[in-house]
């Protein structure tokens, strides 16, 4: 009867050892599928962030041009010509007042793109069962020895 303690101990760490592994493969096919679902969200998101950038850009651009038309048709009602001198430093000015605008909703839209990523050190889980399926093979072969 001694002798059967240590093939029941055995056979209930396999056991044990087995159950985990099914465990953690369960675990890692539940975060294959999160991670492709949050890989679809984000790729939606960004979609989403670009389409939305892109009609501000166009909105931008309209309105610009608008600007652009009125006052250089002012400046040319007024007797300037709109290309040249002062008129012309201050079409140039509303210009680069645009450029600058643009420049800050590019820099907008490129954080919240990378603020949308997930880190690359978030686990999957997929080596946790194998290291406790390790664990617990070591605890029952050190109670066999004991």
């Amino acid at each position: 009867m001694a002798q059967l303690a240590p093939i029941a101990a055995a056979i209930g760490a396999g056991a044990s050892i087995y159950g985990n592994v099914r465990q953690g493969q369960a675990q890692a096919a539940n975060a294959k599928a999160q991670a492709r679902a949050a890989q679809e969200q984000e790729r939606a998101r960004a979609e989403q962030t670009a389409l939305q950038q892109a009609a501000e850009a166009r909105a931008r651009e309209a309105r610009l041009a608008g600007t652009l038309a009125s006052t250089r048709a002012r400046l040319a009602a007024g007797g300037l010509s709109p290309d040249e001198g002062s008129a012309a430093n201050l079409t140039a000015g509303i210009e680069r007042d645009a450029a600058a605008a643009q420049a800050d909703s590019d820099q907008l839209f490129a954080a919240r793109l990378s603020a949308g990523r997930r880190s690359l050190l978030n686990s999957d889980g997929s080596l946790t069962s194998f290291l406790r399926a390790g664990s617990t093979f070591g605890s029952s072969l050190r109670n066999l020895l004991d």
